[in-house]
């Protein structure tokens, strides 16, 4: 299941995700992981949070996410929440190509994991092929 944070910068998505994030640690009986583009959350996740900075894999563009992301579920059965931080960073800014990643995504993990990601961007900017994942 896909789950979108978006709003503009500055608008509390991040702290959002780090609330949502600590929280499911709480809740769950499996593994949590937040993948960030930028390093700047590991002072505000709970140390039972896999934290994974995407710089250290040089992951650039959505198909190099998409990998990871298989790698990382494939690594780890046990996983049942992902949070991604800076999607469009990652993805050079690409709402259409975010379209893309998340069906795929959405292929991948089913029901089984679910998948919570910020974009930074406003809502009427959203195409219908991402704006289908809000709530």
């Amino acid at each position: 299941m896909i789950k979108l944070i978006v709003g503009s910068k500055g608008s509390g998505k991040t702290k959002t995700l780090i609330t949502m994030c600590n929280d499911a640690v709480k809740n769950t009986d499996g593994c949590v992981v937040c993948i960030e583009k930028a390093m700047s959350l590991q002072f505000s996740i709970v140390p039972q949070v896999r934290l994974i900075h995407a710089d250290a894999y040089n992951i650039s563009g959505y198909d190099e996410f998409y990998g990871f992301i298989s790698g990382v579920l494939a690594g780890n059965y046990d996983i049942k929440d992902i949070f991604v931080d800076g999607i469009l960073r990652i993805g050079n800014r690409d709402l259409d190509g975010l379209g893309v990643l998340l069906d795929r995504i959405q292929a991948l993990v089913k029901d089984e994991v679910t998948v919570v990601v910020t974009v930074s961007t406003d809502v009427e900017n959203l195409p219908a092929s991402v704006s289908k994942y809000l709530d």
